[in-house]
């Protein structure tokens, strides 16, 4: 029997057998559970070893770029990451917490500590690894709209969009679901119509979207060549184009780009 790792469903990482060469079973001294978390250590003194041990569980780095890039509540945490349990949410942090690389404030929002924001070279690093050789076209499973007019919502530069309320609608030609972006001057995504009159109606395909926001193209690239429709007054429109904040990748994508 083989010992090998493999991931749970929940993100944990566990040994398990399979049916192939004899091999004996990682000693306790390497495995530890934590909060009913099976975590596998590597039992290397090595820094590289400690740091693949804190942050190499499932999740730990997409929570660690959004503490990186604003998110400081726990359900934003989750928002921004669907497919991450609460439970799971929940072990993860307290594994932050106690390694000091988050804090948690009075008010339950989580911040960043020196360690954790000293990791921000680490995350970039591992976007500008990933846009140089990873990352070509989404796939049709990576187009979820929900993850994507959240990211889209919280990037908006609300200082840009005249007030005292400007309202954006977002449409899909490949998919049924509609959002509203209420900026009142915060912005906030909605699944349901608001009822206000809308400033500003973007229509799209998710893949075209998704694009612009991560950095392959401008949107007002994508608007002069018209694979974003932009709906509205010339002013409103200008307005929405000026607001629009691609992902705090973007950049690190265009210049990566081929060509």
């Amino acid at each position: 029997m083989r010992i090998g790792p493999r991931f749970l469903s929940n993100g944990s990482l566990v040994w398990h057998r399979s049916a192939k060469t004899s091999a004996p079973a990682p000693s306790s001294s390497n495995t530890e559970l934590c909060e009913g978390d099976p975590v596998t250590t590597y039992g290397q003194y090595c820094p590289i070893s400690r740091s693949a041990e804190l942050l190499g569980d499932r999740w730990t780095i997409h929570i660690i770029r959004d503490l990186l890039t604003g998110t400081t509540r726990f359900n934003e945490l989750i928002s921004g990451n669907p497919g991450l349990s609460r439970a799971l949410l929940s072990r993860r942090l307290q594994q932050l917490r106690r390694a000091d690389v988050i804090a948690q404030q009075d008010d339950g929002t989580y911040r960043l500590t020196p360690a954790g924001r000293d990791l921000e070279p680490v995350v970039f690093g591992l976007a500008t690894w990933g846009a140089r050789w990873t990352f070509g076209e989404p796939e049709p499973e990576e187009l979820d709209p929900d993850l994507l007019l959240w990211w889209l919502h919280r990037r908006l530069d609300a200082s840009r969009l005249p007030g005292p309320r400007f309202t954006i609608a977002v449409a899909f030609t490949d998919h049924p679901k509609q959002y509203w972006i209420v900026v009142d001057p915060n912005a906030s995504l909605c699944l349901a119509d608001p009822r206000f009159e809308i400033d500003v109606a973007v229509r799209t395909d998710r893949s075209t979207l998704y694009r612009t926001y991560l950095g392959h193209v401008p949107l007002a690239e994508s608007y002069r060549a018209g694979r974003v429709d932009l709906t509205g007054s010339r002013s409103a429109v200008r307005s929405f184009v000026d607001a629009f904040q691609p992902s705090p990748v973007a950049s690190i994508v265009a210049d990566e780009a081929p060509g």
